[in-house]
């Protein structure tokens, strides 16, 4: 009663029958179907000023990446310093009052 009923399908026949060999007649040894060629791709010449210019972003994009990064780091040890620096005065204060 709760069972789903399914309509058969009339394409898993189709599909069945054309998955099937036929038994047609053999080929001959002498007849070869050529072989399929792969697409060229188009060469990419690099020219001495396509060249120069992949190099000068190249090195743009290393020279801003290490400025960043650099830069990170400075305030994570500035942050460090001021955080230390506060912890001493506030010891210092806590100690002087006893």
């Amino acid at each position: 009663m709760f069972t789903p009923k399914y309509p058969v399908s009339d394409t898993l026949t189709a599909l069945r029958n054309a998955t099937r060999p036929s038994q047609a007649a053999p080929v001959s040894a002498e007849h070869h179907d050529p072989a399929p060629v792969p697409p060229t791709r188009p060469a990419i010449n690099l020219t001495p000023g396509s060249t120069l210019a992949l190099v000068g972003g190249g090195t743009a994009v290393v020279l801003i990446v290490g400025a960043v990064l650099v830069s990170m780091l400075l305030a994570v040890a500035i942050t460090g310093a001021s955080v230390a620096v506060c912890a001493v005065v506030v010891r210092s204060l806590m100690n002087h009052n006893h």
